[in-house]
């Protein structure tokens, strides 16, 4: 909103610094200050509300130390992070763009089903919440959305050639979305391959080249199973007071790195990554985004004072999925997103194991002390503040060798 503001005070009245407002670094920084002040001063006010209206989490006896203490603590708090988000993007991100607006409408779809699920477990006192094949439909329908609108808007495309005098003429600047060429592609990357791009078309065109034209067969259910995924994997991580905020906030400021250098025709050139026009105004969300997870952060630290519930878990994994999509990242999932994909794999392992060894042995048997993998850890006596520590750590290990793929290939 602020943008086209100063837009037009700038090209009718000259208003003096209206020029900063077209730098995407300039808004991003303004959006992330904006995001933390709104998730840390009003998000006392906000817990205090759902305290009033008897918001408590229910928790289930699973004999973990200091278990009991945290009954009744205010769950729902996603609500915290999806407005500290909001907010910010409708006042400094271009609104006409469409990863913007398809990450307005990830945030309210999955926010809306984790807001279903909470209130149906804590005022209808129905345990289950919102039945599981419900979610998975809810999540399958943002995969179709997420996944036709890659395919198919004609605003989403790639620039495989970064011609030099088109590089001098956007210098100063930091978009180049007006230049040309662009092209649709279903081109994806792969990490530390030399010729690091994939196109998912070819999974079909080796067949016939004419099935080209049918790749959304392809590209669509792949869209579908990373949302599912990403998302159901950060609601596991939800389980102890600060995991799941820390490690996403970790998450999303890689993306914002690699969605800053896919936008930027300079630097995309530089490193030798694929440009995606327009794809440099994602990086104004992914920082009002982690603006109000380190903002959330504040307040579900141990011991914490509200937790964010499947209203914040699902919305934060639906988030990572898109803009990983969208900035054509989804291969570097598994490392960016590693804490996840270990929380999900440790359950994966879990389960199968248990039932494979009861069908065998009569008997089940257990890999871990207990599933998710943070909850193995509190098993052993390990307080969950030092192991939200030691997971943020590896997060941000991760992160490092996520951003140097970059170079290395």
């Amino acid at each position: 909103m602020l943008y086209y503001v100063f837009e037009y005070l700038e090209s009718v009245y000259q208003f003096p610094g209206a020029t900063l407002f077209q730098f995407i670094t300039f808004r991003a920084a303004l959006a992330i200050i904006v995001s933390l002040l709104i998730s840390t001063i009003y998000g006392k006010r906000i817990i205090d509300f759902l305290r009033r209206k008897q918001m408590g989490e229910s928790i289930r006896d699973l004999g973990l130390e200091g278990q009991s203490e945290k009954a009744g603590t205010p769950t729902m708090g996603g609500v915290i992070i999806i407005l500290s988000t909001l907010i910010p993007v409708l006042l400094f991100a271009k609104l006409d763009n469409i990863y913007v607006i398809l990450l307005i409408i990830t945030t309210l779809w999955m926010g809306v089903i984790g807001f279903t699920d909470d209130y149906l477990k804590i005022k209808k006192k129905n345990k289950e919440g919102l039945a599981g094949k419900f979610k998975v439909i809810g999540q399958i329908g943002l995969g179709v959305i997420v996944g036709c609108t890659m395919y198919f808007h004609d605003d989403i495309t790639i620039k495989e050639e970064k011609v030099q005098s088109m590089i001098e003429e956007v210098a100063a600047t930091e978009d180049a979305s007006d230049f040309n060429p662009a092209i649709k592609s279903t081109k994806t990357t792969i990490p530390f391959l030399k010729n690091n791009e994939f196109d998912y078309s070819s999974l079909i065109t080796w067949i016939s080249p004419e099935l080209e034209k049918y790749a959304w067969l392809i590209f669509i259910p792949i869209v579908i199973f990373i949302v599912t995924a990403v998302s159901n994997g950060a609601n596991l991580t939800d389980g102890i007071d600060g995991l799941a905020a820390g490690s996403s906030a970790i998450m999303v400021l890689t993306l914002a790195l690699f969605a800053w250098v896919s936008g930027n025709i300079i630097f995309s050139d530089y490193l030798n990554v694929m440009y995606i026009p327009n794809s440099g105004e994602i990086t104004i969300y992914i920082t009002a985004f982690a603006g109000a997870l380190v903002g959330f952060l504040w307040y579900n630290t141990y011991p914490a004072q509200v937790f964010m519930g499947d209203t914040g878990s699902l919305t934060i994994g639906g988030i990572i999925a898109v803009i990983a999509i969208a900035i054509r990242k989804e291969f570097l999932i598994p490392i960016v997103c590693g804490i996840f994909f270990i929380e999900t794999v440790s359950v994966m392992m879990q389960v199968s194991w248990f039932k494979y060894t009861r069908k065998k042995y009569g008997e089940g048997r257990r890999i871990f002390l207990m599933s998710p993998l943070h909850h193995h850890y509190q098993k052993k006596g390990i307080h969950e503040s030092k192991i939200v520590a030691r997971f943020w750590i590896v997060g941000i290990l991760l992160a490092i060798i996520a951003v140097i793929t970059l170079k290395v290939r």
